[in-house]
C-alpha cells in the first residue's frame, strides 16, 4: 500500500554523515476513526498535534530529519507504519494517540506513554487490544500478522519472548515524554507503562513508544484536545521530550557490539554516587540526565554543572547536582539546572538509593 507521507528535513552543511530520522506516527486516519469524544475525533486530534510536533523540531532543530507516516486523513496499516520506519531507518518512531474507556468513566483523565512490553494489568491489555483491533479492518490482516487475534489474551503471550535491543532509549523517551505532558501540557500523570502493541513489537530499527495524550472520552479532555491550543500544548511538551533525548543521542550510529566494549573501558565509578549522611536522613537532589553508559569527567554533557554525583537504576546511568536537605533548596537549585537541561526535576535519595515517590 503506498503511504501519504510528508518528510520535512533541511540538510546542515556541518552535520555528520547520518542525519537523526524522527518518524512521527498520528494514528488511526481514514476510515478508522479512532476514539471519538464530544466534538474531537482522535484521528484528527493526533494528527493536528503530529504536525506540529514536527514543525518544532524542524525549527528547534533543522538538521534533523522529520517524516509522517501520515500527513493527511488517510488509512495506514499498522504493519505499514512501522515497515515505514524500519525501511527509513529511523532513530526515534513516536506513535501519538488519544485514549478511551468503554466503561461509563467519563472523569477518567491523564497521559501514559507506553514502551513495549508485557500487559502487567488488565487495563493495560484492554488498552493494547483496543489499538491493535484496527488491524481487522485490513485484508488478510490473520496472514500479515502471521495468525495474531487482536481480541484474543493468548495471542498477547509472544510479547513475553520479544525482545527489544532498543528497550532502555524508549523507556528513557517515554519518562522525559510523560513528564512534559504534566508539565508542559497539564495533563494528569498516570506514567510510563508496558503493554503489548502490534505497531511498536513491528519497529526493529530504533526506539519506540506510544503516547496517549489523554482521555479523549472525559468532555473537559475531549474540548482541550480538540482546540488548536491543547494540541499545540501537547505538541510542545512532546517537541520538549525530544530535544532533552536528542541532546543525548544526536546520532545512533554506534552497534551493539561498539557500545558493549565502550561501556567496558569505561569506569563506572567516574563519579560517585550521593554521599550518605551520617544519620540516614533523607536528601534531595536535581535529577538532570541519563545515558545507557557512564560518563567520564569532562563530558560535554556535563559542562557548567556543578557538585555531580551518579547512581544506577533501572539499566540506566542517572546523574544528579547537588545534595540538600529541604525541598526549598532543592527547587532554588532546579531553577538553576532547568536553565541548562528543561527536563530536571527533583528527586528523594536515601543512603545513595533513590526513594521511590
Amino acid at each position: 500500500m503506498a503511504l501519504m507521507l510528508c518528510g520535512a528535513s533541511v540538510w546542515c552543511p556541518a552535520a555528520s554523515a547520518r542525519q537523526f530520522t524522527v518518524v512521527i506516527d498520528p494514528g488511526h486516519g481514514g476510515r478508522d476513526t479512532g476514539a471519538v469524544g464530544r466534538n474531537a475525533k482522535e484521528k484528527t486530534v493526533v494528527l493536528g498535534v503530529a504536525l506540529e510536533l514536527g514543525r518544532l523540531i524542524n525549527e528547534n532543530h533543522p538538521e534533523v530529519k522529520v517524516l509522517y507516516t501520515r500527513s493527511t486523513d488517510v488509512f495506514v496499516t499498522l504493519d505499514g507504519r512501522a515497515e515505514f520506519a524500519n525501511k527509513n531507518q529511523a532513530d526515534l518512531f513516536i506513535s501519538i494517540h488519544a485514549n478511551s474507556v468503554k466503561r461509563n468513566q467519563q472523569s477518567v483523565q491523564g497521559a501514559m506513554v507506553f514502551t513495549l512490553g508485557l500487559h502487567r494489568t488488565e487495563d493495560n491489555l484492554e488498552q493494547a487490544m483496543a489499538e491493535n483491533q484496527v488491524i481487522e479492518l485490513e485484508s488478510d490482516y490473520s496472514v500479515t500478522y502471521s495468525g495474531f487475534d487482536p481480541t484474543s489474551a493468548e495471542s498477547y503471550i509472544f510479547f513475553e519472548l520479544a525482545q527489544n535491543q532498543n528497550q532502555q532509549r524508549s523507556i528513557e523517551f517515554a519518562e522525559l515524554a510523560q513528564r512534559q505532558l504534566v508539565t508542559t501540557a497539564g495533563r494528569a500523570d498516570r506514567q510510563v507503562q508496558q503493554a503489548g502493541f502490534l505497531v511498536l513489537r513491528n519497529v526493529t530499527v530504533c526506539p519506540s513508544v506510544l503516547v496517549e495524550l489523554d482521555f479523549i472520552c472525559n468532555n473537559r479532555v475531549a474540548q482541550f484536545l480538540g482546540s488548536d491550543e491543547g494540541q499545540k500544548l501537547c505538541a510542545k511538551a512532546l517537541s520538549n521530550a525530544f530535544t532533552t533525548y536528542y541532546s543525548h543521542h544526536p546520532v545512533d550510529g554506534q552497534s551493539q557490539s561498539d557500545a558493549a566494549q565502550s561501556a567496558a573501558v569505561q569506569t563506572p565509578q567516574s563519579y560517585s554516587q550521593p554521599a550518605q549522611s551520617a544519620s540516614a536522613a533523607t536528601v534531595y537532589t536535581v535529577q538532570f540526565l541519563t545515558s545507557d553508559t557512564p560518563l567520564q569527567p569532562g563530558d560535554p554533557r556535563l559542562k557548567d554543572i556543578d557538585d555531580v554525583s551518579s547512581y544506577y537504576h533501572q539499566n540506566l546511568y542517572k546523574y544528579v547536582s547537588g545534595q540538600f536537605t529541604t525541598l526549598r533548596q532543592a527547587k532554588r537549585h532546579l531553577a538553576k539546572i532547568k536553565k541548562i537541561y528543561p527536563e530536571a526535576f527533583i528527586i528523594k535519595m536515601r543512603n545513595g538509593v533513590r526513594v521511590e515517590q
